[in-house]
């Protein structure tokens, strides 16, 4: 009966553990989620840069494999070469190290200390400061984690359950063995950082020898890129050789620390014991040391790494066909939202430069009689409605995840910003229909009244320009300068359209050209509207709202 109790003891203590570092991690994740943006944003060619920012985001987000399933995310939008994502995965696999360093603090007898945060974290959560709310959900996170720590290291009390477990290992000391169950255990839990923990609690409890542990630790490294080879399923052909990259680096990490501690293991053992004088050290910075040299000496094989992978992953041979896709946003992003967020924004920008092309291009077809681009603009159309529906179903899953307060009103203002881009698109799409329509019925506008459209257009692409721009940047100071050119396209119309009557009245322009020319000037005046609250979606999600009214009252 003790040993079953045991045994539930320490399932409990591991699922606190691991909701522990989740909690902790998506603490962090939301605090740090704009320097993960401006991080991901200045990914380079750099290798050391890139082996920099997988450290970076993985320490926060405390996985190695969210790390690298959102790498083959960008990877399969198409954002990402597979040199850079190489990189990254080298630093991820470092950065993971971190918690593991923090696991092993329990052997200064801390946990109980450590513990109370959980209790501190909590009271901060109740506070209506978002920034002290995720301070809370930090410490609650880490002080679970200790909880969970302790929790394991109690179902080692019981002598039966830990020499059970000596027992075990005595027998089950071959190499090979011990790291295919380090790989299939990891591979079960799907993380590395509590595999880890696990193995340095049965060390620190007498339950696992030093020497096992370290062959254990091996097969950690290759079970955690099962998570990776998982979400690979279904993707590009790129995304895929970046799950076969990571689990290349760490297989090849694994043979090369095998050789060494198969025939040194008494002296490896003796060297971490002469720096570290506590077992539970000793496993944590082994972790760090694997994952140290294996980035060291495979960084300048960045590019044969992908080679190989090019090699054993060929090109699929894919029948000619151009259906509308995304550019960077993608399902596997949504395990790091802030980066899901940020990703989100550039495939809006990309959408906004459909319509921009589509309203220069029907434009042009309705002053000029160039209706050369008809197929080019439907296929733009396309493409701007299939992004439109896609970025609404991708908001709706953004929503549902933990965000911080200031994402959650990206995600708002998003919702209008699209539906206000596809409108400008289906205004484009009605002026080559008009196109059409003036063309079929021999139909040209005078050259006084090309003129005046033109230069209303003029502005309307000037404020186009401005909208996305502050959009893009939050670039609040522009919105002033918008707002007034809305206010001049607003006034165009009227004075327009009156000048049209005149030539009308004069007889110096045919009644059928009026039909179409107070109806583009509509629209024009209508896409205005629509950039105004892009603009505008800055500070408030529906755009529009007290435009002017906001600004009077800043002045």
């Amino acid at each position: 009966m003790e040993i079953f109790n045991s045994i539930l003891m320490l399932l409990a203590g591991c699922g606190v553990f691991m909701a522990g570092m989740k909690m902790m991690g998506d603490g962090l994740e939301r605090s740090a989620g704009k320097g993960m943006k401006k991080l991901f944003s200045r990914i380079s060619n750099n290798r050391f840069a890139g082996v920099g920012v997988g450290a970076a985001v993985t320490a926060i987000i405390q996985s190695s494999s969210a790390t690298s399933v959102m790498v083959i995310g960008f990877v399969n939008a198409g954002v990402m070469t597979l040199a850079q994502a190489a990189a990254i995965i080298m630093g991820a696999n470092i950065g993971t190290t971190v918690t593991g360093i923090i696991i092993s603090f329990s052997a200064f007898n801390v946990s109980l200390y450590a513990s109370v945060l959980a209790f501190v974290g909590v009271m901060m959560m109740f506070f209506k400061s978002d920034s002290v709310k995720k301070a809370g959900g930090i410490l609650c996170g880490l002080g679970l984690l200790f909880v969970g720590l302790d929790a394991m290291s109690g179902a080692f009390g019981d002598s039966d359950i830990k020499n059970a477990f000596a027992n075990m290992f005595t027998v089950i000391d071959f190499p090979l063995l011990l790291i295919l169950i380090g790989t299939l255990f990891t591979a079960l839990i799907q993380s590395s950082s509590a595999a880890t923990g696990l193995l340095i609690i049965m060390v620190g409890q007498g339950a696992l020898s030093v020497a096992n542990a370290l062959f254990i630790v091996l097969g950690t490294n290759i079970g955690t890129c099962i998570t990776a080879v998982i979400a690979s399923i279904g993707t590009s052909t790129n995304a895929k050789r970046t799950a076969l990259i990571h689990l290349t680096f760490n297989i090849v990490g694994t043979v090369v620390f095998t050789v060494i501690l198969w025939f040194f293991s008494p002296w490896v053992v003796k060297l971490l014991s002469s720096v570290f004088s506590n077992p539970q050290m000793q496993i944590a910075w082994f972790h760090v040391a694997f994952n140290v040299i294996t980035t060291v000496l495979l960084l300048p094989f960045i590019n044969q790494l992908v080679g190989l992978s090019k090699f054993i992953i060929k090109d699929k041979v894919k029948p000619q066909q151009e259906l509308p896709q995304l550019k960077y946003i993608d399902d596997r992003l949504l395990h790091t939202p802030p980066i899901a967020v940020a990703q989100v924004q550039k495939e809006i920008l990309f959408m906004s430069e459909l319509a921009k092309e589509n309203l220069t291009l029907s434009m042009n077809a309705l002053l000029t009689g160039d209706y050369v681009n008809r197929a080019r603009i439907s296929k733009n159309e396309a493409t701007i409605n299939y992004t439109y529906h896609a970025i609404a179903r991708y908001l709706i899953k953004l929503a549902s995840l933990s965000l911080s307060e200031s994402d959650e009103k990206l995600i708002g203002a998003y919702h209008h910003v699209i539906s206000d881009i596809e409108r400008i698109g289906d205004h484009a799409e009605n002026f080559i229909e008009q196109a059409d329509e003036m063309e079929k019925e021999n139909i040209t506008f005078s050259d006084a009244a090309a003129a005046e459209l033109n230069q209303m257009y003029n502005k309307v692409v000037n404020m186009f320009d401005l909208s996305v721009h502050a959009f893009s940047h939050r670039d609040y100071v522009v919105l002033e300068r918008i707002s007034k050119i809305e206010e001049e396209v607003d006034a165009m119309k009227e004075s327009l359209g009156a000048s049209h009557i005149e030539r009308l009245n004069s007889g110096d322009c045919a009644v059928e050209r009026g039909t179409y020319f107070f109806a583009v000037i509509s629209a024009l005046e209508r896409i205005a509207d629509h950039l105004i609250n892009v603009a505008f979606s800055i500070k408030n999600p529906t755009g529009s709202q007290s435009k002017r009214k906001e600004l009077n009252e800043e002045k």
